[in-house]
């Protein structure tokens, strides 16, 4: 599946974690603290300062309900896609 189209904020990773979160509903403390992670980290991870670890991307991806593809590099299901997809399933 292609990328979603360009302007909707996913042409970088911490774009796509931005869209994504936005799309959850949750803020940035509610996220943070779900992930495990300070506010400050997870700012610079939106604003393409620092990018998550290996060992975190798992779990951005199920709490956000991506592809780890997708948060990578914007191919694959992303927040728009897993809306209309009634296979998807939020258990691990």
């Amino acid at each position: 599946m292609p990328a979603a189209p360009a302007g909707l904020g996913d042409d970088t990773i911490g774009g796509r974690i931005s869209l994504a979160r936005d799309a959850t509903g949750m803020t940035v403390e509610q996220i943070s603290s779900l992930i495990g992670v300070t506010t400050a980290t997870w700012t610079n991870w939106e604003n393409d300062r620092s990018e998550p670890r290996a060992n975190r991307l798992d779990m951005l991806a199920r709490i956000l309900r991506v592809n780890i593809a997708w948060l990578l590099d914007g191919w694959g299901k992303g927040p728009l896609d897993v809306k209309e997809d009634p296979t998807f399933s939020e258990e691990p």
